[in-house]
């Protein structure tokens, strides 16, 4: 199956090229196939009702009042699943992680596609006020950001450890109907000893676009300054 109409094209780069197509063929259906078998999961266990700390809704409107928030109350109606971002920033993590921030930069401008479908947080264990004032020069408007503040959020999902170090992680919560909260899924980029920092790379098409080219992403890492 040709995909373009170029003329010349050696027929080692053609044969090349088909064998290529096939094999992304066969990951698109085993990626469809991993997504199977993560809607089918069974239910997860119940969680605690996590309290955050979140500030006006309007970024530029300040960082007070602050309000307490549960994570039951994340959820803004019914039969609607809630995705968590986990930012690497606080504690140890004394500077914001730079690929976090440029995959939420990508959540900033896709966040009002995705609450279409599902609730969509962000939680550090920054401290309120350092956490906004980021997202401000970041200029992060449209995501609900929250401080895991004094919680066990973070370490109980695995993005924290006993010592305060961060890690990114994604987390996917649904609710029941008497309002008790389940885990239902979580990644994190070290998914297997021979897995660094690849295994939340579909949050980013940053990686992907990078990945078409010859030289691929190579050793690429965002910088704050850009």
């Amino acid at each position: 199956m040709r995909q373009t109409n170029l003329t010349g094209e050696p027929a080692d780069y053609v044969s090349a090229r088909e064998e290529l197509r096939q094999a992304e063929v066969e990951l698109m259906r085993h990626r469809e196939r991993v997504a199977d078998l993560r809607r089918r999961l069974p239910p997860g266990p119940v969680v605690d009702d996590y309290m955050f700390e979140e500030g006006p809704a309007d970024l530029q409107a300040g960082d007070a009042p602050v309000k307490t928030v549960r994570l039951s109350e994340l959820f803004t109606g019914p039969g609607r699943d809630l995705v968590v971002y986990h930012f690497m920033y606080g504690k140890q993590q004394t500077d914001p992680c730079p690929m976090c921030t440029m995959w939420i930069d990508g959540f900033n401008g896709i966040a009002h596609h995705v609450v279409r479908n599902v609730d969509l947080a962000v939680v550090a264990a920054a401290d309120l006020p350092v956490l906004r004032a980021h997202a401000r020069i970041r200029q992060w408007p449209n995501l609900r950001l929250l401080s895991a503040g004094s919680s066990t959020f973070k370490y109980d999902l695995g993005s924290e450890d006993a010592e305060g170090n961060q890690d990114s992680t994604v987390s996917v919560f649904t609710r029941d109907d008497d309002g008790s909260v389940r885990h239902f899924y979580s990644a994190h980029p070290r998914m297997a000893d021979d897995i660094d920092q690849r295994g939340i790379d579909l949050l980013s098409p940053v990686w992907h676009i990078l990945d078409l080219t010859p030289r691929g992403r190579g050793d690429w890492f965002p910088g704050l300054g850009y």
